[in-house]
């Protein structure tokens, strides 16, 4: 009898395959986030997406979407058991082909890129042989019970295993987060932390357009309000004004008030270069790294990147 598909097996097929890569997904990006707090590389990038305290999204992911796969999948299964015409319909050969396809191409080339680096002299740092390996247990779980399953090798009792060991797997992997990363609230304080930063870098930015149409700094953040319209950012947490003190003609102090350490903070554009003399003095170049508590950031204009517009 030739197999058939309604439109509720197609979607439901494709609920199952979509819920099965967002959970793939978000769980790699989980371990990706746990190995990068225990074995932190030597240089980060702030940019770089996941940097800080994202966790949310990848908990929250797995927290919703995996019960709906496992309930999706139980009804996929549930149609092409009981229905005989629609044992094997071709939606869901399309899509478990698809994801042999894609997880194959995933082990493949994961393996190669760990090669790659070993050949090319490259350090095979901690981290780096984690995430390939994290990689390669769940591509290789997926192609693995595909496979069978294609085959028709795996009984409703192991079907069953497979879903209790994937979701202990994925809530010891929630669990193993927040205690290496912290809790929700831990995460709230980052963020506040983070934005602390940004409303800093945008100040200095400020700063340094007031010093290019004007030839000199500020001697507050109130002359930015007049002179430029901006609209000076508050601290998020405790709803004050940012510290500002000019201490130069060209240096000026930003500090705020930090909940935790963040020292991997790299960002530093709108400061003078390392061993910029300043009147007999000299001030290093300084980052964005600060410690709990409150945290003052010394800054030196560079006239030569940033000359003024004002004619002598």
């Amino acid at each position: 009898m030739e197999n058939k598909a309604s439109a509720k097996d197609f979607f439901l097929h494709l609920g199952v395959i979509a819920t099965l890569y967002a959970i793939v997904i978000s769980f790699l990006n989980l371990l990706f986030r746990i190995i990068n707090k225990a074995f932190p590389e030597v240089a980060q990038n702030i940019y770089a997406w996941g940097a800080g305290s994202e966790i949310s999204l990848p908990v929250a992911t797995l927290i919703i979407v995996f019960p709906i796969f496992a309930i999706l999948s139980y009804l996929a299964y549930k149609t092409y058991t009981e229905t005989l015409d629609k044992k094997e319909p071709w939606i869901r050969k399309w899509l478990v082909y698809i994801t042999l396809f894609v997880t194959g191409i995933v082990l493949v080339g994961d393996l190669v890129m760990v090669l790659y680096k070993f050949l090319d002299g490259q350090d095979l740092t901690s981290a780096f042989l984690l995430k390939a390996l994290a990689v390669l247990v769940t591509a290789g779980c997926v192609f693995g019970f595909y496979l069978q399953d294609t085959r028709e090798k795996i009984s409703s009792k192991v079907r069953k295993m497979w879903l209790i060991g994937v979701g202990i797997v994925i809530l010891i992997s929630i669990i193993l987060g927040f205690s290496i990363l912290g809790s929700p609230q831990t995460q709230r304080l980052i963020r506040y932390d983070n934005q602390k930063i940004t409303d800093l870098q945008n100040i200095q930015w400020q700063v340094i357009s007031y010093w290019q149409m004007n030839g000199t700094i500020p001697t507050n953040l109130k002359e930015l309000e007049k002179t430029q319209q901006y609209i000076l950012p508050t601290d998020p947490q405790s709803k004050t004004d940012y510290e500002y003190k000019k201490t130069g003609e060209m240096t000026f102090e930003l500090c705020s008030d930090f909940s935790s350490e963040n020292m991997t903070n790299q960002n530093n554009m709108a400061v003078a270069p390392v061993n910029y003399p300043v009147k007999g003095g000299i001030i290093q170049n300084e980052n964005w790294n600060h410690k709990a508590g409150r945290q003052c950031f010394e800054r030196v204009i560079d006239p030569v990147a940033y000359p003024t517009q004002v004619r002598g």
